[in-house]
């Protein structure tokens, strides 16, 4: 058997919770639906924090009510804070992510606390989800740079990974979250993480504002990570980043691993259809360079006949 790689898809909750105009949940539900038929088997579908702050997440419980159950697929949800846990147990959760950053500026203006006060908000909810026997992920943003102190030292994201992983969080996602990493970077990183906490329960988060996010998973991927978090039609950016732009598109991922004979389980056809199928839905063009091709190919196919 060769290599595999495990993408976790963002979209349904990361992607679109900077969308200006409000998306009907049934239209999350069918781009859930869509992520599943494509071969997608693990999805962070909503997030349970206040509508005050994220608008486009209010309909987290009716998102949790219309999911379809489907053998193999895994949905995950965000919650910041008991609270949130407790109302995301409540709508059927099984399986949370929380989330910290590694710089202070960004942790106070993004959820008005301290690092450290973050990381105690989230011992009862890791502790609780452990006792429930829920699989709970962490999250830490700004790994690579912050908008508001510059490049981050790998050694504090270390120490914050190794602080959510004693917790009881069974895999740390790393964000780029403004992505300015390179892979000379990116390196540094996961050599210092790696060091702290296994290669095997790190995860890649790379936003692709600078074009750079599909070279850093590729140094990611030599380095050992496996799981990678993406989403369709590179949907997402930060609030709290000007100018930002979207993860990585994962039919960009797909096409990368591919090409280089890793198995991510995942339709490509059918992907790039979903990414038609949603940018249609925001009323804009695919903005992945393999949902372009691929769709100029199909076009192209269409008129020879």
């Amino acid at each position: 058997m060769g290599e595999r790689v495990r993408i976790v898809e963002v979209s349904p909750r990361d992607g679109l919770q900077n969308e200006k105009q409000i998306i009907d949940t049934a239209i999350k539900l069918e781009l859930i639906e869509r992520l599943v038929a494509a071969g997608l088997r693990n999805i962070e579908v909503t997030a349970f924090v206040s509508p005050k702050w994220v608008p486009q997440m209010a309909d987290q419980a009716a998102v949790m009510q219309g999911l379809q159950t489907h053998q193999g697929v895994s949905y995950s949800v965000l919650t910041p804070n008991l609270q949130g846990f407790e109302a995301a147990v409540a709508a059927g959760a099984k399986e949370v992510a929380v989330f910290a950053a590694a710089s202070e500026s960004f942790s106070r203006k993004n959820i008005n606390a301290s690092i450290a006060q973050s990381l105690e908000r989230f011992a009862p909810v890791t502790e609780q989800a452990l006792k429930m026997g829920l699989k709970i992920r962490g999250y830490v943003s700004c790994v690579l740079g912050c908008p508001y102190e510059g490049d981050i030292d790998p050694r504090r994201v270390a120490q914050i990974s190794k602080e959510m992983f004693d917790m009881g969080c069974y895999e740390i996602s790393l964000g780029d979250t403004i992505g300015v990493g390179v892979p000379d970077g990116v390196k540094r990183l996961i050599e210092s993480v790696g060091a702290e906490v296994p290669v095997t329960a790190l995860a890649g988060h790379f936003h692709d504002t600078y074009g750079m996010a599909v070279a850093n998973v590729v140094a990611a991927y030599a380095l050992g990570i496996r799981t990678f978090d993406a989403s369709v039609a590179g949907l997402g950016g930060c609030p709290y980043a000007a100018g930002a732009t979207g993860n990585v598109a994962t039919e960009d991922l797909v096409w990368l691993f591919n090409r280089t004979g890793v198995e991510t389980g995942i339709d490509l056809k059918q992907l790039v259809d979903c990414t038609v199928w949603i940018s249609t839905q925001l009323d804009r063009s695919p903005s992945s360079r393999v949902a372009q091709a691929i769709s100029r190919q199909s076009s192209a196919s269409r008129t020879a006949e």
